[in-house]
């Protein structure tokens, strides 16, 4: 059964492990404590995610970035922070040592981002670094609302934190796994803004 709830009510069910429905910048998302695998199992089972596709990974700030990336990327990933974040554009780049968590895909990478969003900010300040995903089934359009979210998971249990209406596309994704970024995804930030950034 869906719920709406309020901000220390969704801060309290992260805590504890629950997946919620929170909104950012983009749209809204399914989230979950990244350092929680039964949180980031749940978010995979209620969008239908195959788990060969990572789930991103929402933090507070650069500082949250930089401490889950490898050091060898962390310049690379300052120059985008500089550029981009908050914002809609995700980075995928290798983990630092010690970092497992299981969100997914590639083991040894992580996509992270900072949302323009102080709903989303604090919720990452108040439990740590957030696994999310559009709040939406695989495959389907995103929801841009609570009450779209309620919608589509009327038959699951499911906290959902009302920020009012968004009206953003997913972010951009770019890998910086390689010697050279790609574009894993178009979004709002172009790609060759990314690389000017970079370069």
């Amino acid at each position: 059964m869906v719920s709406l709830v309020d901000h220390d009510a969704a801060l309290a069910a992260l805590a504890g492990g629950e997946v919620v429905a929170i909104p950012t910048d983009t749209v809204y998302g399914l989230a979950g404590r990244a350092e929680d695998q039964e949180a980031c199992q749940r978010i995979f089972q209620l969008k239908g995610r195959p788990e060969r596709v990572a789930l991103p990974v929402l933090v507070a700030d650069v500082a949250m970035a930089t401490r889950l990336a490898a050091p060898d990327v962390a310049s690379a990933l300052e120059r985008l922070a500089v550029a981009f974040w908050p914002g809609p554009l995700t980075v995928v780049v290798a983990r630092a040592p010690g970092v497992d968590l299981e969100l997914g895909g590639d083991a040894a990478s992580i996509g992270l981002r900072v949302p323009a969003d102080e709903i989303a900010q604090a919720l990452c300040r108040g439990v740590g670094p957030l696994a999310t995903t559009s709040a939406n089934a695989h495959g389907a359009p995103p929801c841009h609302s609570a009450q779209e979210v309620a919608a589509c998971f009327c038959d699951q249990r499911l906290a959902v934190l009302d920020g009012g209406a968004r009206d953003g596309t997913p972010s951009s994704v770019v890998s910086l796994l390689g010697a050279e970024p790609v574009l894993l995804r178009a979004g709002p930030v172009g790609f060759a803004a990314v690389c000017e950034a970079l370069a």
